[in-house]
């Protein structure tokens, strides 16, 4: 006689119950043979000073670049360097009818016995003397200033940009910050600083005119006394300003006083130069040092002789063949050494 079968639910219970008995039986094991084999570790560190990222030099055009922040400003005040070394002499610059048109002469540098002018150029107005008359200034020096009649482009300069752009003055482009360029910016006048302009008084008319005249020289012009004198700037010196950059947009470019705009001044090029990204590089003005990376990872810092820079990359003048491999960032300069006194010893 057959027996009943079980119940289906005792039959589903005693499954669940055998395979929960094997699953705790499987985690023993798994949690055994863990705890007699190898333990976990976390990746492998490269050992202290091991080059991770690394750069070859290549070749490429290069231009040496230069950015200023400048503003839209009506009627700046520009300056106007010796031309050469030499003794300065000052012109009368007579009455301004309007904005003049043509260059005015306002100086002579004399050297040699040879003249040089100084002028005023078309559009500017003569604002005052920078120095005495017959001062013996060098070349460069701020010998005049003048007053641009319309708008400028006016960027404020530091000292190290000063030294690098002061000579390369001939390729600047200007860009208004919502509004147009890039355009070719003419500049005008010297970046120096300029001290404050002074107009001499008018010369006083000699008491009795032609009698007191001597003989073989001729009596200067009478003057009016009693009218105002037109010294060509408004009859207002200049006031001083700091080192800046003015140039002055095409006809063409529409400007808004107070506009905010981007003055880049390219101060030198070279064609197909071996470069290196500037972080691989330490040091800077001419010289440098490069973490070389040969092929059996060992390293070697060496010299080399830096050239133009964009910021990005620099030119490698010498030092390099362009087949090493470098180490990115360059390696640090070691602290200059102490004296007894604990101060840094200067170069030997």
């Amino acid at each position: 006689m057959d027996q009943p079968s079980k119940p289906w639910g005792l039959r589903v219970h005693r499954q669940l119950l055998l395979r929960a008995a094997v699953l705790a039986v499987v985690a023993t094991t798994a949690a055994a043979c863990g705890s007699s084999g190898p333990q976990a570790t976390n990746p492998e560190l490269a050992a202290r000073g091991t080059a991770m990222t690394t750069a070859k030099p290549t070749r490429q055009d290069l231009a040496n670049r230069v950015s200023l922040s400048g503003t839209v400003t009506t009627n700046p005040v520009i300056g106007l360097a010796a031309p050469v070394a030499g003794q300065v002499r000052y012109l009368t610059v007579g009455p301004v009818q309007g904005t003049p048109t043509k260059p005015t002469r306002v100086a002579t540098v004399w050297a040699n016995n040879k003249p040089t002018h100084v002028e005023v150029p078309a559009g500017a107005i003569f604002t005052g003397r920078l120095v005495d008359d017959r001062s013996t200034v060098p070349v460069g020096m701020p010998v005049a200033s003048a007053k641009l009649t319309g708008y400028g482009i006016v960027a404020d300069i530091d000292a190290a940009q000063a030294y690098k752009i002061s000579d390369s003055l001939t390729s600047v482009q200007a860009q208004i910050k919502n509004g147009p360029g890039p355009f070719a910016c003419t500049v005008l006048g010297t970046i120096a600083a300029l001290p404050a302009g002074t107009i001499p008084d008018p010369p006083a008319p000699q008491p009795g005119g032609a009698k007191n005249q001597q003989p073989g020289k001729q009596a200067p012009a009478p003057i009016d006394t009693a009218a105002p004198v037109d010294r060509g700037g408004g009859g207002a010196a200049s006031e001083p300003t700091g080192m800046r950059l003015v140039c002055t947009a095409p006809a063409d470019v529409k400007l808004i006083n107070g506009a905010a705009a981007t003055i880049e001044v390219v101060t030198d090029k070279a064609a197909n130069v071996l470069v290196l990204p500037v972080e691989a590089v330490a040091g800077g003005q001419g010289k440098g040092k490069v973490d070389v990376v040969r092929a059996d990872k060992t390293r070697e810092i060496r010299d080399v002789v830096l050239g133009l820079t964009d910021g990005k990359v620099v030119e490698i003048k010498s030092g390099l063949t362009g087949d090493e491999t470098v180490a990115v960032p360059g390696p640090n300069l070691p602290p200059a050494k102490a004296d007894a006194n604990g101060s840094p010893e200067g170069p030997k």
